[in-house]
């Protein structure tokens, strides 16, 4: 591709795990793709912003919640990608509201997770409100969801020999451990969105791009044969599950700083998707109006859960995530 050709990208979080897999991937093809990131005035000094700068991305310090401030660096934007957090929802709308004012051609919100329908969990609906906001606008759109993060699929073992390996290990089963959920490995995500960002097809569409489709079951019993651990089973089933976020959601408008409550709530909320229900898999996807990443891609490689628990447990492979982030809300249970 002629480098005029190239596309103007311009992510939002490109220092988080997410940020990370998706600007590895876009650079990779220079040809196509031509990257800025956005980053907070006060990140400028930050290691990581200064090796993305080495490597041809261009660094644009900017106060997030002005539209104003910010509309000025989208002009010309091809793809605008947001990879900030439900706790960045004030700077997300900004970046939706200046991608607007600016003309871009299209917007990725940030989603990057598990699929379900609005109601099920808190996280997840609030994505939909951003969505919402959108379509709206008549601002042209794809959404991505990944499944499962394999990094979060993993469980602990007694011997305790996992333990340093693992930022957030699994640990109970959902329903009888037979569901069936996509899963992906983070490094993974930006293979997808490379291709998912250049393609007509997937304007204004929801994408599934997942990289393996396994369950529970299959997960823990591959850490039981790499590793000769017996791990001891906890089930929770459908109907506990819904008690339990029933009873947090209750306790969350009293409690609205308690960050430990609203982790519980969405492990539970999450753990539901993908290990009780089976809203996490590519025919309920479908459902929704998904395209399947596989179908529309199936020349993509993507790392098995089954190779990637073999590299964990073989030590060849950190996946020890958030580690520059030590209060991280999923790290909060190593704590």
């Amino acid at each position: 591709m002629a480098q005029q050709n190239r596309l103007k990208v311009v992510i939002g979080g490109a220092s988080g795990e997410t940020g990370m897999s998706i600007v590895n991937a876009l650079l990779a093809s220079p040809e196509q793709f031509k990257v800025a990131a956005l980053i907070r005035p006060e990140s400028a000094s930050k290691a990581v912003y200064q090796d993305l700068a080495k490597r041809n991305v261009a660094i644009k310090p900017i106060n997030f919640k002005s539209v104003k401030d910010v509309t000025p660096l989208l002009a010309g934007a091809d793809v605008v990608i947001s990879c900030l957090t439900l706790l960045q929802k004030v700077e997300e709308e900004a970046l939706i509201d200046a991608s607007h004012a600016a003309g871009v051609g299209r917007f990725v919100p940030s989603f990057f997770a598990t699929v379900c329908p609005r109601g099920v969990l808190f996280l997840r609906d609030g994505k939909e409100d951003i969505l919402d906001k959108i379509k709206r606008m008549y601002l042209p759109y794809t959404v991505i969801d990944v499944g499962w993060w394999m990094q979060s699929a993993l469980p602990a073992v007694p011997s305790g020999k996992l333990d340093a390996k693992l930022a957030a290990p699994d640990t109970v089963i959902g329903a009888d451990g037979n569901v069936p959920y996509g899963t992906t490995d983070v490094g993974d995500i930006g293979k997808y969105v490379a291709r998912i960002i250049a393609d007509p097809r997937t304007l204004n569409k929801l994408v599934f791009a997942y990289g393996d489709i396994t369950t529970q079951n299959k997960v823990w019993g591959y850490v039981e044969q790499l590793t000769g651990d017996m791990i001891p089973r906890t089930y929770v089933l459908k109907e506990e599950a819904e008690h339990t976020m029933a009873t947090l959601a209750t306790k969350m408008p009293k409690n609205p700083g308690d960050m430990s409550l609203q982790l519980k709530l969405a492990m539970t909320g999450y753990l539901y998707t993908w290990g009780i229900c089976s809203y996490n898999a590519p025919e309920y996807a479908k459902y929704l109006g998904y395209l399947d990443a596989k179908e529309l891609y199936p020349d993509v490689k993507c790392t098995s859960i089954q190779e990637f628990t073999r590299e964990v447990i073989e030590g060849s492979r950190n996946i020890t995530i958030y580690q520059d982030r030590p209060n991280h809300p999923l790290l909060m249970n190593k704590k």
